[in-house]
């Protein structure tokens, strides 16, 4: 694939204009627009290029998916990093990677594999 698909991958076609809402300690930017379609009036703008939906903060995510009307900075609720069991920074998704969670099993496997005995030919 050639640079600049790859550059512009995730802007090409989305051209919106809104409000500025805040920004999260990873860098990305929030913004608002009431005359879009229900639904679709908040939106996100990743800082990485590379971006996944688990680097959005609690509190932003509750304010994109329509909990909350106020943002994190305006309610203390909401604000990152006051509660003790929040992470410093967002974790990222490691799904179909080699850091990706998997359980120990202290249990017998309940089958074996088959291996077929082939009687000798005479």
């Amino acid at each position: 694939m050639s640079t600049i698909p790859r550059l512009l991958g995730s802007d090409v076609g989305d051209t919106k204009a809104g409000t500025y809402m805040g920004k999260d300690r990873a860098g990305n930017k929030y913004f608002e627009n009431g005359e879009e379609l229900p639904l679709r009036t908040r939106w996100v703008q990743y800082a990485q290029h590379d971006f996944d939906a688990a680097q959005i903060e609690p509190g932003w995510h509750a304010w994109m998916s329509y909990a909350v009307d106020s943002v994190p900075g305006d309610d203390h609720l909401l604000t990152a990093g006051t509660r003790k069991f929040e992470p410093a920074l967002p974790k990222p998704n490691y799904t179909q990677t080699r850091g990706a969670f998997k359980t120990y099993n202290t249990t017998k496997s309940k089958f074996t594999a088959w291996e077929p005995v082939a009687a000798p030919r005479s």
